[in-house]
């Protein structure tokens, strides 16, 4: 079982919200699920607790997901650029680096950054490989990697390294959007 090594005065890069931010490595398991209607992922800690869940339609015009906190709380709401009901709730916005190529690379703004010449985070790598990176700068501040096997047609989980101090709900949105891109 994985232990957490606490680490003090850990910079925090908190988006979401403090909440999402642990002082030390956490493991995140994410269950997704595909149906009919729709995209349910669960996002688990090592102890099988459940943290977050994100749902989604297929069939809305509007493609949205909306995330919730383990209370069933909504946290955060990931919408196509231009579909946002109020500027004033902008969190980030995502550029995707080249049409064609075999490892995508999204580039990450915060609202914060007016000029928008560099970008605060880079994603790269697959959500459907299972296996990609974040970074603030040169940093890494995630880890994706496969960690079991397809279980079904529908079904899917990995594990979500997230580094001391990061918010794990920013980063799972993150994840979400990767893979709407690359579905």
């Amino acid at each position: 079982m994985f232990v957490p090594e606490v680490r003090h005065f850990v910079p925090t890069i908190s988006i979401v919200g403090d909440d999402f931010c642990y002082p030390y490595l956490v493991d995140l398991v994410v269950k997704k699920n595909t149906g009919f209607l729709g995209t349910h992922i669960d996002v688990l800690d090592d102890n099988g607790i459940l943290l977050l869940q994100v749902d989604g339609s297929f069939w809305h015009l509007k493609k949205k997901r909306t995330m919730h906190n383990s209370i069933g709380l909504p946290i955060i709401t990931m919408r196509r650029k231009g579909e946002t009901s109020d500027d004033s709730d902008l969190l980030y916005t995502i550029q995707k680096t080249r049409c064609f190529q075999l490892k995508t690379e999204l580039k990450v703004f915060l609202a914060s950054n007016l000029t928008g010449e560099i970008c605060d985070f880079r994603v790269i790598g697959s959500y459907v490989s299972h296996s990609c990176k974040v970074y603030k700068g040169d940093t890494l501040i995630t880890e994706v990697k496969e960690r079991f096997k397809l279980e079904s047609l529908r079904k899917e989980r990995f594990e979500a390294r997230i580094y001391p101090g990061v918010d794990y709900a920013f980063i799972m949105s993150l994840l979400v959007i990767l893979n709407e891109i690359d579905s």
